[in-house]
């Protein structure tokens, strides 16, 4: 007789989970505005900062009639440079094409892009987690012009930004002044004509943090290369996420998301689309395959239209423009241009000088703070063996990234006055013992608002450091008696009151008693 088989078990039970996981598997398409003069096909200035709408247009941005466009040759080149920097290969031929639509903010009724002959073909970009390493390889990157961009008033669904709010407040326009801003959509074409680069992964990634790792990896690559100020708030950066969920190894049904302008929106998005297409799948529903928006404040994504095809945008060579053609020598000078890169530095920084990777990441990351490192390293290069120096190395590391930091995040002025050589001063003080970590913080906000050299800072303002022992131990002394009961207390096991101790004789000495001292003479007292 056949046994019947057993039914799976509710995923209450903790049992039969394999049934119910869902893999997500996504690609991303990143927009990215170009550093460049002027616009991608006309000489309007590509000013992101303009608050005053509908200034940097022309008849050639505007799609008037009879007018011609003329590529930007740099935008181009930091197209390529992009890709150089990202393992792709560089056809030797290209072309511009017409992509086809209407929308309110596309002047032209049609949008110059690149179809099937893009500039940069394949590439990867590597994530790096502790010891993990992934390959997110790149399908193509190619170069368009950015739309206008459309400012809608609350009645139509819009939360205008302080930025938005700057461009209207000085409109003089009648209707605008009779009715609230509120129930109209207003268009800015100071954006349209901007070269933008697009770029396209494959659908490698499979979580919302590889996604926002990534875009946080590109993001810090433009500054690098000098491509992009790649800023979000301002639109310089747009990523656009592609999200399926399939219950098998087979590709599930595609949705996008548009327009994500934050890190934290990419991640919460993904997140958020993951569990709500694993919820219809478990529900025995469909996914529609179409394109959705993200609501930041909800925590939400909502349905705009449905996905539009290829063949929707009526793709064809843009007849006004030239194909472009690339010989080895260019390419080869493109790449020469090529700095050192993230990965690159976080890779040298480990090998030469050994600091941790919490340390590497902020380096990298602040580029400008890295620099300022490497300067003060130079200065210990030339005075101290290398033993030595790696351990003022990670003092100096510790030092910029806490103190030094700080000081520049809390001012306003971008002329900083700063000396590597009287920074690595304050490094080798600190070193031996001269300068203790209290008077040391002391001495690098005078430096930071004068630009002074340590060592006149501490005579000038009396910092120097008691090292006497007899004095040391007249104020270890005054400590004890003030504090009976937690010395006794110290002399009775309770060896962790010392630091209470030490903090207080540092205090009565006003941070200048050697910390290394007071701890031995306090010691050799209460153990008599």
């Amino acid at each position: 007789m056949k046994k019947k088989a057993k039914k799976p078990l509710s995923r209450k039970t903790g049992e039969k989970l394999s049934n119910f996981m869902h893999k997500p598997t996504i690609g991303l398409e990143i927009h990215i505005e170009l550093k460049t003069k002027t616009k991608m096909f006309c000489a309007c200035l590509n000013d992101s900062d303009e608050i005053k709408p509908n200034v940097n247009i022309c008849p050639v941005c505007m799609g008037h009639p009879g007018t011609l466009p003329v590529i930007n040759e740099e935008a181009v080149k930091k197209v390529i440079k992009t890709g150089l920097a990202l393992n792709s290969s560089i056809p030797e031929y290209s072309k511009f094409d017409r992509k086809n639509y209407f929308y309110p903010d596309l002047p032209k009724g049609y949008q110059i892009s690149q179809y099937d002959k893009p500039l940069c073909v394949g590439g990867y970009l590597e994530l790096i987690d502790g010891k993990k390493r992934k390959k997110v390889r790149i399908t193509r990157i190619h170069l368009e012009e950015d739309t206008g961009k459309l400012i809608h008033g609350e009645s139509f669904g819009g939360t205008m930004s302080k930025n938005d709010q700057n461009k209207i407040k000085n409109l003089t326009d009648s209707v605008i002044e009779k009715h609230s801003i509120e129930k109209y959509s207003l268009v800015d074409f100071n954006r349209a004509g901007i070269p933008l680069m697009e770029l396209v992964t494959e659908p490698d990634i499979v979580s919302a943090k590889e996604a926002k790792e990534f875009a946080q990896e590109l993001h810090l690559t433009m500054h690098y290369l000098d491509i992009s100020d790649a800023d979000m708030e301002k639109g310089q950066m747009r990523v656009e996420v592609n999200i399926s969920v399939s219950k098998d190894n087979k590709l599930g049904t595609k949705v996008e998301i548009k327009n994500l302008n934050s890190f934290r929106s990419v991640e919460r998005s993904i997140d958020y689309e993951i569990k709500r297409q694993t919820e219809l799948l478990q529900k025995g529903e469909k996914i529609i395959q179409e394109t959705r928006g993200w609501d930041d404040i909800k925590g939400v994504t909502f349905s705009q239209r449905q996905k539009e095809e290829a063949h929707d945008y009526r793709y064809f060579p843009e007849p006004d423009l030239p194909p472009l053609h690339f010989i080895d020598k260019e390419i080869k000078e493109i790449k020469s241009e090529i700095p050192e890169l993230p990965w690159q530095k976080r890779e040298r920084i480990k090998k030469e000088y050994n600091l941790d990777q919490e340390k590497i990441e902020v380096l990298v990351y602040n580029k400008n703070l890295g620099g300022l490192l490497e300067s003060v390293i130079l200065e210990f290069d030339e005075h101290f063996p290398k033993e030595k120096s790696l351990e003022l190395i990670e003092l100096a590391a510790n030092y910029l990234i806490t103190d030094w930091q700080a000081l520049l995040k809390e001012s306003d002025d971008k002329d900083v006055l700063f000396s590597p050589k009287n920074f690595a001063e304050l490094i080798i003080l600190i070193s031996r013992g001269e300068v203790s970590s209290k008077i040391a913080k002391m001495v690098i906000s005078e430096m930071f608002k004068t630009g002074n050299d340590p060592s006149n800072i501490i005579r000038e303002k009396g910092l120097s450091q008691i090292s006497n022992e007899d004095e040391i131990e007249n104020i270890v002394k005054e400590v004890i008696a003030e504090n009976q009961k937690v010395s006794k207390d110290y002399q009775d096991g309770k060896e962790s009151v010392l630091q209470f101790l030490i903090g207080q004789a540092m205090a009565k000495s006003k941070g200048k008693a050697n910390p290394q001292a007071v701890s031995k003479i306090f010691k050799n007292i209460l153990t008599k």
